[in-house]
């Protein structure tokens, strides 16, 4: 999942707090920002203010989804789909200022 993607920091909720995943981006050096999930016997620590931002990832992705040809996923080609992300967000970054 995360084998050829090059990031500093891998922010993640709680259902991806496994050793696997853990493994893999370590050894892509990537800092963990993965909350530990109850039952883990050997809790991590981990970033919480960094954690805090994940929230604006997530409320980016509920933003796009609301525009119906993305949601549904009309475009019929990648490159399609792809300029109706950009432009949306193209869109949702002129509401902010």
């Amino acid at each position: 999942m995360i084998q050829d993607i090059v990031a500093e920091y891998l922010l993640a909720d709680k259902a991806y707090d496994t050793e696997e995943i853990i493994k893999k981006a370590e050894e892509q050096s990537m800092q963990i920002v993965i909350p530990p999930k109850k039952n883990r016997k050997s809790k991590r620590l981990y970033d919480k203010d960094l954690y805090k931002l994940r929230h604006l990832v997530e409320n980016t992705i509920l933003h796009l989804k609301r525009w119906r040809g993305i949601a549904t996923r009309y475009a019929k080609t990648t490159a399609s789909f792809l300029a109706g992300v950009q432009i949306r967000c193209i869109a949702m970054w002129a509401e902010i200022l």
